[in-house]
């Protein structure tokens, strides 16, 4: 029989895999996650609907194999479809919380039977012939499908009412089988890996598979860049399609061990460059790779490959997998994303461990040598990549950032403050550069703003430090002149919000900072504000907006002087301030204006964005005036650290 006719005759078994892998990862991963969010089904009610799923899938995939009361396979699978689409058409109903957990039990249940008897009774839909790439191309196209941007981007609605259809579909094609046939599936490795060993590598790529999917799920500047955008999407699914195909290649002529080796590299690569939000675009390509290539042999394996000496052992085997690898590390892996919001590189070693265990073994056998100097080499270059981590700064974790972004959402931030600045208006000078439409779009929800009462935003990562938005939220009018706005000291009473906060709003910095430091460049002073700018106005203006930092009794100094970087110089004492004194009096007042209008950058001293040229002239002219040109040239480095 020709190859292609080969592969057309298991279309049966292709088809049911790919509608159960549509099923478990548009749905019961995906659509029920958000038809529980419409449902306002969140924090720890979310984790107990979510703890009922795991406990259904661990129940069935261990008990599948002593079912009883079903002889025939057909009619077992048929019964894990129905379990499943019933549960879908079930989560469309208006769901409590006790009723949210029943129906993501039986979601649990329905997968738990139904993947089990269906790799372990495989054979009987694939056919004779190619079974492997069958299997290749029935979990390539479920991943295709789940990657449709009509499917993928729809409601809960549309992909509970789908995942029910499939099921029916799944129904209807259960019911025809051939005999199954019991021949070897061909393959060029000769000692197989030992199944402990197996359930271990499975257990730790599901384990990273997760948690790479929560943190890109939950964090919008990750998925902006993976899974938003019909082109996003489409790559996604094709990466899939052939990588799956590869993977049931690389099992027939290099086995299981080289697949999960190569699944292992892809995902370690991948979580390491979501610690990186600038790579995630490479993240992006790794990421399905991995997943696919070790999807292929989670099916192919138990199915196809493992040893047994009867189908009832090839089930409890499949019943293992599932439930330890499937169900308790997928839960590990999105515990991991909630409570880390990042992959730990220590843990990708330890999985690397896990999984390259046999194939390091093998070469020690052979390459000792090569092996040993390998090993020393990547041993030094991580020791040196976590001294230079350990010696740089500290960066928040995307979790961070995201717990931060709900806290500005929950507060009502958005009531006074945009994240928009508007094209061709003053905003550019004072809160640049502008944000194109695609940016904006990418924010779920946009925080463009309602209305702007207090400053924009959308670069504040740029403009403040931390220090000053902790000491900002904590008491806004001793800092800024003025400010109705309210204390938010109770976020950092308790818990972790206002520092998450801060550290959302410090990432709030976008990729045109050259182009708002050109800006800032070309701005001067009105020449009628130097013209007309009084000395005596500009003392009452440092009294009223400096002086909390830069005079000896000034209430945030006193507050907050051990938290400074450096100490903000004290200007009532006199010359303090660094001025060229070589520059002539108009050049030393123009440097002052440019550090009062856009403050230093890098230093927690702010700009005043709001003061009009008049004010800005008036004090410039008196702080040249209290630090004369004939100050020390030693001074000159003191407004680097110069602050509020």
């Amino acid at each position: 029989m020709p190859r292609c006719s080969r592969i057309a005759s298991g279309w049966r078994g292709i088809s049911l895999v790919a509608i159960t892998y549509v099923y478990f990862l548009i749905f019961a991963q995906f659509g029920f996650l958000k038809r529980l969010a419409q449902l306002e089904i969140t924090d720890s009610h979310l984790k107990a609907v979510m703890a009922a799923m795991a406990a259904g899938g661990i129940l069935l995939s261990l008990l599948a194999p002593r079912v009883s009361w079903l002889s025939k396979p057909e009619s077992r699978l048929q019964v894990a479809f129905a379990l499943s689409g019933g549960a879908a058409l079930l989560s469309l109903l208006p769901l409590g919380l006790p009723a949210s957990i029943a129906v993501s039990f039986l979601i649990g249940t329905g997968l738990g039977l139904l993947t089990v008897t269906l790799v372990t009774h495989l054979r009987r839909w694939l056919g004779a012939g190619e079974e492997l790439l069958k299997v290749g191309l029935g979990t390539g196209l479920g991943y295709l499908i789940c990657n449709l941007p009509l499917l993928f981007t729809s409601g809960p609605q549309t992909q509970a009412w789908t995942s029910a259809a499939l099921c029916a579909a799944g129904i209807a094609i259960a019911g025809k089988t051939q005999p199954e046939e019991t021949r070897e599936v061909r393959s060029s490795v000769r000692k197989p890996m030992s199944f402990p060993v197996v359930l271990l590598c499975f257990t730790a790529l599901v384990w990273l598979d997760s948690a790479a999917f929560f943190i890109i799920q939950s964090t919008p500047a990750l998925k902006a860049g993976t899974w938003q955008g019909a082109l996003h999407l489409w790559a996604n699914g094709v990466l899939h399609l052939v990588a799956a195909c590869g993977s049931a290649w690389l099992l027939r002529r290099r086995g299981l061990s080289f697949v999960l080796s190569a699944a292992f590299a892809a995902l370690a690569c991948a979580c390491v460059l979501l610690l990186e939000p600038n790579r995630v675009a490479l993240a992006s390509l790794f990421y399905p790779i991995g997943v696919s290539l070790y999807s292929v042999a989670l099916v192919g394996y138990p199915a196809l490959l493992a040893p047994a000496t009867s189908t009832e052992e090839r089930a409890r085997k499949a019943g293992w997998i599932y439930a330890i690898a499937g169900w308790m590390g997928s839960a590990l892996g999105i515990g991991m994303g909630q409570n880390l919001g990042h992959v730990p590189v220590a843990f990708v070693l330890l999985a690397g461990a896990v999984v390259l265990a046999q194939p390091i073994l093998a070469l020690l056998r052979t390459r000792r040598r090569e092996v040993l100097a390998t090993a020393v080499i990547l041993v030094t270059a991580f020791a040196v990549d976590k001294l230079t981590t350990a010696l740089g700064a500290t960066r928040p974790s995307p979790s961070q950032v995201e717990r931060g972004r709900q806290v500005y959402i929950q507060e009502g931030c958005i009531q006074c403050h945009s994240q928009y600045v508007r094209p061709g208006s003053a905003d550019v000078l004072m809160w640049g550069p502008v944000q194109t439409m695609d940016e904006l779009r990418r924010q779920h929800p946009p925080l463009i703003g309602n209305r702007r009462q207090g400053p924009d935003l959308a670069e504040v990562g740029t403009r403040r430090s931390a220090l000053w938005l902790r000491m900002h939220f904590e008491d806004p009018a001793a800092l800024t002149h003025g400010s109705f706005m309210p204390s938010y000291a109770s976020l950092f009473r308790t818990g972790s919000r206002g520092e998450d906060l801060v550290v959302y709003l410090q990432s709030l910095r976008g990729e045109g900072e050259a182009q708002q430091r050109r800006a800032e460049d070309a701005w001067q002073l009105s020449p009628e504000s130097v013209q007309h700018a009084n000395a005596g106005e500009g003392a009452g203006l440092f009294l009223t907006y400096c002086s909390t930092c830069h005079a000896e009794s000034g209430q945030t100094r006193a507050r907050w002087n051990k938290a400074f970087r450096r100490m903000p110089p004290n200007l009532m004492r006199g010359p303090l301030l660094s001025l060229d004194p070589a520059a002539s009096p108009e050049a030393q007042r123009e440097h002052l204006s440019h550090l009062i209008k856009f403050g230093i950058p890098g230093t927690d001293m702010p700009g005043h964005e709001y003061m009009p040229d008049t004010g800005i002239a008036a004090l410039s002219l008196w702080l040249s005036e209290v630090s004369p040109a004939t100050q020390p040239t030693a001074a000159t480095h003191d407004t680097q650290g110069a602050t509020p």
